[in-house]
């Protein structure tokens, strides 16, 4: 069941998926778990999962600098993934597609920590194509 409340979500780990040395753009994964996970060891790992699914479309595909997917995925206490939508387009839909196809294809996860509270768990994972520092 999906769950529609709105949650405050923490910022934990943000990392370029493809580090791309003396290039312009590049892509970047950044994942949001809900504030009751307090294990970064599980937020790491799911972060981990996805980010070694994701698959880069080619050149046409690509979104304009600065833009994102919001990929909200809710994670079963089994570690079954039992919903991802994209939430955010980012104005590619082979972008978009992608970024779903790497929530779903990295599932599924590690059941929840023990003790973690909740029976589900709500993780949001924006997949943007940046300007490099």
């Amino acid at each position: 069941m999906l769950r529609s409340r709105s949650l405050p979500l923490v910022v934990l780990l943000s990392l370029a998926v493809v580090p791309l040395a003396l290039a312009a753009a590049g892509p970047q994964l950044q994942a949001f778990f809900s504030p009751e996970l307090k294990s970064a060891a599980y937020q790491q790992r799911v972060y981990s999962q996805v980010a070694g699914k994701w698959t880069q479309p080619g050149k046409k595909g690509l979104p304009t600098v600065g833009r994102k997917t919001v990929v909200q995925a809710v994670i079963g206490r089994d570690g079954k993934l039992i919903s991802a939508d994209v939430t955010m387009e980012s104005g590619s839909k082979s972008w978009d597609a992608a970024a779903l196809s790497a929530v779903r294809k990295a599932a599924p996860f590690a059941p929840l920590p023990k003790d973690y509270p909740l029976s589900t768990l709500d993780a949001h994972f924006h997949v943007a194509w940046v300007s490099s520092p």
